[in-house]
């Protein structure tokens, strides 16, 4: 911890994040199954194999073309717990509701929530409500908490991840935090652009067949860099991603005009899998085959070289990609 103050930067998913988690939250916690590295932990429940995850969402604005902060709170609990190999089945709810926020608003945003949940096929079955005083939350804050169960076949985790095994991602990325941006409306511009915030259980679920499966993951904040990041921490091994990573073309010229990058902003809807190299070809058809997977693509491979993440460009070079540390946009999911 560098400075004395929490700032915004210790919740983009980046560098400032993990340390705050490593040095106060896991220090104090020292709990052995306590996994800081996990979208979902695994508990014993009367013998059965069961996963549970717990999230909280600050989004501004609180409704954005594609989505809302209700949706959110679904799509982001359930897609913690697909990535991690289970079938998300129930959730909690606490909403923190700032005086002053219309009703109107609430309604739209809880008719949304309980939309997601059933498109999900998970129950909400427990919640609380607290009421903040004007000037003290974003209109509204939502924390929820999800159980699952395990799928049959290959569990994935960050320790399976070899040398050569291959990245896949299911869509383009930056979807999410760019259309977010352009909704806030702070840089004058405007545009179609939806966010990607989805279930991803039937990405996951297509991936489970394989025995070839690592891991998985949904890059939300800190986006694909960040999630490249954790895995070249946790194995040792460098992260090599290629050229021609999937990118709107509208993303992208948000981006250009504004000097972000694609690879920093969340996705809301997308699952990066590493895959044994004899099987991602097959796992990239059956994403293919998928309607939320129909721009799947190779996006690079783990290598043991170096222990750097590297972008390999279009013009045949190379880019070194740091770890996240500068909020680039804060209040996105």
């Amino acid at each position: 911890m560098e400075d004395d103050r929490i700032s915004l930067a210790h919740g983009n998913g980046g560098r400032f994040m993990r340390e705050l988690i490593e040095d106060i939250f896991a220090r104090h916690l020292d709990d052995p199954e306590l996994d800081i590295e996990a979208d979902a932990a695994p508990i014993a429940l009367n013998g059965g194999d069961a996963l549970i995850t717990t999230d909280g969402f600050t989004v501004q604005p609180l409704e954005f073309p594609g989505g809302d902060i209700g949706s959110l709170a679904v799509h982001g609990t359930v897609n913690d717990l697909a990535v991690a190999g289970a079938k998300p089945l129930y959730l909690t709810l606490n909403a923190f509701i700032e005086e002053g926020l219309e009703i109107e608003v609430l309604d739209r945003i809880v008719a949304s929530l309980a939309r997601a949940a059933r498109e999900a096929g998970v129950r909400v079955v427990a919640g609380d409500t607290k009421v903040l005083q004007r000037g003290e939350g974003g209109g509204l804050y939502l924390a929820t908490t999800g159980v699952g169960t395990r799928l049959p076949g290959a569990a994935p985790a960050m320790q399976r991840i070899e040398e050569g095994d291959v990245l896949l991602v299911s869509g383009t990325v930056g979807d999410h935090g760019t259309a977010v941006m352009l909704a806030r409306e702070d840089f004058g511009l405007r545009g179609d652009l939806l966010s990607d915030s989805a279930c991803v259980l039937p990405l996951t679920e297509a991936m489970m067949q394989f025995d070839g499966l690592r891991f998985m993951r949904d890059p939300t904040r800190g986006g694909v860099a960040s999630v490249a990041h954790e895995i070249s921490r946790a194995t040792g091994h460098g992260v090599r991603l290629e050229a021609g990573i999937p990118v709107l073309g509208a993303v992208d010229s948000v981006c250009a005009m504004l000097g972000y990058d694609p690879l920093y902003l969340a996705c809301e809807g997308r699952v990066i899998a590493v895959v044994d190299p004899e099987q991602a070809n097959a796992a990239l058809a059956v994403w293919r085959s998928i309607d939320a997977g129909r721009s799947a693509a190779r996006i690079g491979r783990i290598s043991a070289a170096s222990s750097r993440v590297i972008l390999e460009t279009e013009l045949g070079g190379e880019r070194f990609l740091e770890e996240l540390e500068d909020d680039p946009l804060p209040r996105i999911c």
